[in-house]
């Protein structure tokens, strides 16, 4: 499948019944209530179209970008997933929001390593971009812990991603995209893979302007 046969459009009303079921196929380790349904991707299409983006082939949805603007914290950086994204609905969306905050980025695992993710990334950064914002900030899933985690703590995993000793499908990915890793979040999501831990990371917009 060539790159170019791939197109990102920003997110439509028709596309959620598909939406829900790449949730499906994308997240199978994780707990049914943290999976986003047609009535969230509707609410998404109400409050921020403009920065919610859909990986379509040849009319199938395989790939989502999504998220909203928010004033956030560092200073009181814990949270969890559904806390934030306000149960899906993204309701926590405001539009003079300094931050975009990614809620979620899938491709099907049909089409993963096709540079699918990458444009997704690239599509939120250009909103950034546009919209003169600080940058992204985001939970990151850490699936390859699952791998290491009898014999290693969290922090102990990231560390050595971080620092190329280990290999995560998810970290991996996102620090090749400019992410770099803030913190660690406890209790962040429902996910059995990661004991329900994940990454705290950001992109920072380098054309960002203050005014």
């Amino acid at each position: 499948m060539a790159r170019d046969s791939i197109r990102i459009e920003t997110i439509k009303p028709r596309y959620a019944s598909a939406l829900e079921q790449l949730q499906r196929d994308c997240f199978p380790t994780l707990g049914a209530a943290e999976l986003m349904r047609a009535e969230h991707f509707l609410n998404h299409c109400r409050l921020f179209p403009e920065g919610n983006f859909v990986a379509l082939h040849q009319n199938r949805v395989i790939g989502l970008g999504s998220g909203f603007l928010i004033d956030f914290d560092f200073e009181h950086a814990q949270h969890s997933f559904q806390e934030i994204i306000a149960g899906g609905f993204y309701s926590n969306h405001d539009p003079n929001g300094d931050w975009y905050y990614g809620g979620d980025i899938s491709v099907h695992p049909a089409y993963r390593r096709r540079g699918v993710g990458s444009l997704l990334y690239e599509a939120r950064k250009d909103i950034v971009k546009d919209m003169n914002r600080h940058g992204i900030v985001a939970g990151g899933l850490i699936p390859g812990f699952a791998d290491y985690k009898a014999r290693m703590t969290p922090r102990q995993y990231v560390d050595q991603v971080v620092a190329g000793e280990l290999y995560d499908s998810t970290l991996s990915f996102q620090l090749g995209r400019g992410f770099a890793v803030r913190g660690l979040l406890e209790d962040y999501i429902e996910d059995d893979a990661s004991d329900n831990w994940a990454t705290l990371i950001v992109w920072l917009n380098p054309s960002y302007r203050a005014d």
